[in-house]
């Protein structure tokens, strides 16, 4: 009951709500007069109820004073009892923090000693950390003691003479089985990186491997001194040695053959063979070549010196050399007797001497990087090294190297070589492709900015164009000379990848600004510009003067520079330099060396989606066709052969050019009526004077281009010289002009006959005397010039028959009996006898 109740029941009773109460009691039970007479009846029940009543509240009114009594007592008490029990929940609760302060870590809290439970802790990783400690000691500790046991007695057992088998190593193959187990136990091992082998199998691991060395060794000092005895590692006198010392080097060989065999049955350690490893014997008389190697080339001393690569290769390939007679006549049949007959013994010592050099460029090489020239140096003596031992007939065949597992996991095919130790490592490839590249640029900018750079060689012309007797200037000649020295050098190279890149990289750019340098040079002829002083140094001269106020000043001429002798000078020296470098690229194309080049990149995918990425070999690779007849340099020999037939095309222009221009006051004053001038008579005919500056012009044109130009290139430019300007005095002499007269036309036959002979006098000996070849192209001015001067019955017949009915076939056998050939046509011919009076 709740204490509003309570109050509600002890408070004093409601009047007003009883008097209502009671009035609604009596309307509802006497709602009308006559319901009056049971009236007395309650009555009579109302007091019965009130005394019960009166009776029941003094009852309980008593017993609510002694429960309110009670209840005050309790109350008390109980505010006792929980003042008591906040005072012990405060005390707990100190307690507590006490006790949390003293469980914390101490790294959470302020610096201090450590707590008891961290002390707990530490102790038990320490007592776990020694308890494995301990397991790796006792396992150590075994391992050892089986080492230690193998060199006490079995060992010297092995020294005796007795056979060496399985027996003879039982402790050894003990302790191999003891560090099996150990690796096949520790193999499950995991840590937060997943499954890793630990360091203890690999300590085992290389105790097994350094023990069986150590028995190797044992067994091998008998061997050394045998080979001491025979001078080793001199070259071996073996037919003179003793039958002592004989007898001794062959047992000892012997034997370690026989230790060799047991490694193999019982799968010595190593499970996977390095390049040191190899017949034991055979690696033993390796060492002292390695001692005195290492006290000449990896000392202090003056033989080990950086930019002397070749003496160390030089002093392996002797002792491969020297020691090979004695290897493969008494080596050779110790193996043989020993089931090793698939050895052979010349190749597998070589083999094992190899590491030495190789070992030594991994020492050395990253020292060389910052010197170009030294690094080159030594790679290009490694390649030499490489061919030579190549060619003394070393190859990994018959040795244990061919079964060595190589980087794609197959069987070796063929030996890398040794310069594969710097090759095969990409940054000291391009360590040294960079330094060749920065070289050849180098030696091309010395080329092209020489003095002498543009000026025609005067030496004998190379073996490659010997044939053509073609002369060149010098920068080609250099030039080319520079490509062939970049092919000797890469050339040895084993890799065609590396081959490709020497390629890409410096001669394709070379020749590429070559060819842009001679065009460059024409565009400048062309245009007069003063560029051409910087495409082509030296082919634009200057003048040095002083000004009024004597201060200096430079004069480019460019009308003398671009006319006459020195002008068709310059346009030779273009055309020369682009077809000697074209006619080398020919050849070079031819080469077998080139040729297997691209074999192998139009045939290797790889190789020819590097070079799709050159703009000068993407159009051939992607050919895809091996029976094509392309070489490697035909892109770049079509853009050679542009630039010859421009230059050619340009000298043609400028001589036809220059003549013509001279040529105008003739003309002029040959062609044109002179209404002043008296008639000429038949017999009053004179060479004009103004002639003479054309013929002379042509002469020193023809000159110049005998002296220079090979026959083949004079032959062309000659015939397309003469044939416009034959073409350009017929029309302007004959075809286009006034009436001819006799003496005029006697004239200007005996005008084309000095044309002839003025070519005749300067080229026949340059064609070895064949004078059709010099009058070819003049042959339809020639015609031209006899059909002019006839007269009489030959006129009379010459004219009838072209302008008769005969037939073609028929008019032109006239022409020949009359004139001698049939170049022009009917109507010129026509045209020519209606300008003749």
């Amino acid at each position: 009951m709740s204490s509003s109740r309570i109050r509600a029941l002890l408070g004093a009773p409601d009047i007003e709500q009883a008097k209502r109460e009671a009035v609604l009691y009596l309307n509802a039970n006497f709602p009308s007069y006559d319901h009056l007479q049971g009236l007395d009846a309650k009555f009579c029940e109302s007091e019965v109820s009130e005394a019960e009543l009166a009776s029941n509240l003094a009852s309980s009114s008593s017993t609510v004073d002694a429960l309110i009594v009670k209840a005050k007592s309790s109350a008390h008490s109980y505010v006792e009892i929980s003042q008591n029990l906040s005072l012990l929940r405060h005390s707990l609760s100190d307690e507590l923090v006490d006790l949390t302060d003293g469980l914390s870590s101490s790294m959470s809290s302020e610096p201090g000693s450590s707590t008891l439970l961290e002390d707990i802790e530490t102790l038990h990783r320490n007592l776990d950390d020694l308890q494995g400690v301990k397991g790796y000691a006792q396992v150590i500790q075994r391992a050892l003691e089986l080492r230690r046991a193998i060199f006490t007695l079995p060992v010297q057992a092995l020294s005796t003479s007795a056979p060496i088998t399985t027996s003879s190593v039982t402790q050894f193959q003990s302790l191999q089985v003891f560090v099996s187990n150990a690796a096949d136990a520790c193999s499950s091992v995991e840590d937060g990186a997943g499954k890793q082998e630990l360091h203890l199998v690999e300590f085992l691991r290389r105790v097994l491997e350094r023990t069986w060395v150590d028995i190797k060794k044992s067994i091998s000092t008998p061997l050394l001194d045998a080979a001491e005895q025979l001078k080793w590692p001199m070259t071996v006198d073996y037919a003179n040695a003793s039958t002592d010392q004989r007898t001794a080097f062959e047992r000892a060989f012997l034997r370690l053959l026989q230790l060799q065999k047991v490694s193999e049955i019982i799968s010595s350690p190593s499970g996977s063979r390095s390049e040191k490893d190899g017949i034991y014997p055979l690696e033993i008389l390796v060492q002292p070549v390695a001692l005195r190697f290492k006290y000449h080339f990896e000392g202090t001393r003056k033989t080990n010196r950086p930019d002397k690569p070749e003496w160390y290769f030089t002093h392996i390939l002797n002792v491969a050399h020297d020691q090979r007679t004695f290897l493969e006549h008494v080596v050779q049949l110790l193996l043989n007797s020993a089931d090793r007959q698939t050895i052979n013994a010349w190749r597998e010592f070589t083999r094992l001497l190899l590491p030495i050099l190789t070992n030594k460029l991994r020492r050395t090489v990253p020292s060389l990087l910052p010197h170009p020239s030294l690094l080159a140096h030594t790679i290009y003596q490694a390649l030499q090294f490489d061919a030579a031992l190549r060619e003394e007939g070393f190859e990994l065949d018959g040795t244990l190297g061919d079964t060595l597992p190589k980087r794609d996991g197959a069987a070796a095919e063929a030996w890398p070589g040794v310069c594969d130790i710097i090759l095969g490592k990409k940054e000291w490839f391009d360590a040294w492709m960079d330094g060749e590249k920065q070289f050849a640029d180098d030696q091309y900018h010395d080329i092209i900015n020489a003095p002498d750079a543009w000026q025609i060689a005067d030496d004998e012309p190379d073996d490659v164009v010997v044939g053509h007797d073609l002369k060149t200037t010098n920068s080609a000649r250099r030039l080319k000379a520079l490509i062939e020295q970049i092919t000797d050098r890469y050339s040895p190279l084993p890799s065609f990848l590396h081959r490709t890149r020497f390629l890409l990289s410096m001669q394709i750019p070379l020749l590429e600004q070559y060819s842009s340098r001679l065009t460059s040079s024409l565009d400048a002829y062309e245009t007069l510009s003063s560029a051409l002083v910087r495409a082509v140094p030296g082919a634009l001269g200057v003048s040095l003067g002083m000004k009024e106020d004597h201060s200096s000043s430079v004069n480019i001429e460019h009308g003398r520079f671009t006319s006459g002798v020195e002008g068709v000078q310059r346009l030779c020296k273009a055309l020369l330099s682009a077809r000697f470098i074209e006619t080398a690229m020919k050849v070079w194309g031819e080469d077998l060396f080139f040729l297997e080049l691209w074999t192998e990149i139009k045939q290797r995918p790889a190789l020819r989606a590097f070079a799709q990425a050159n703009s000068v070999l993407h159009p051939s690779t992607n050919q895809g066709d091996d029976e094509s007849h392309d070489t490697i340099f035909e892109t770049l020999i079509s853009r050679y052969e542009e630039v010859s037939r421009r230059s050619e095309d340009v000298i043609v222009q400028q001589v036809c050019a220059e003549i013509e221009l001279s040529l105008k006051p003739h003309l002029s004053t040959t062609t044109s009526p002179n209404p002043g001038s008296s008639p000429r008579t038949d017999d009053d005919f004179t060479l004009s004077q103004t002639l003479l500056a054309p013929i002379a012009l042509l002469s020193t044109h023809l000159n110049y281009m005998r002296a220079t130009l090979p026959p083949p290139i004079l032959t062309s430019l000659y015939r397309r010289v003469a044939s416009r300007l034959a073409e350009h005095l017929l029309q302007r002499q004959i075809l286009y002009r006034g009436s001819i007269i006799a003496a005029e036309g006697r004239a200007i036959r005996a005008e084309h006959v000095l044309w002839v002979e003025t070519c005749r006098a300067t080229l026949l000996q340059a064609f070895g005397g064949n004078r059709s070849r010099v009058e070819a192209p003049w042959s339809r001015l020639t015609e031209a010039g006899i059909l002019v001067d006839v007269d009489g019955e030959v006129r009379e017949k010459i004219t009838n028959a072209t302008f008769g009915g005969i037939d073609e076939d028929e008019w032109e056998d006239v022409i020949i009996q009359v004139v001698g050939s049939s170049e022009l046509t009917r109507e010129e011919v026509g045209r020519i006898l209606r300008r003749r009076e």
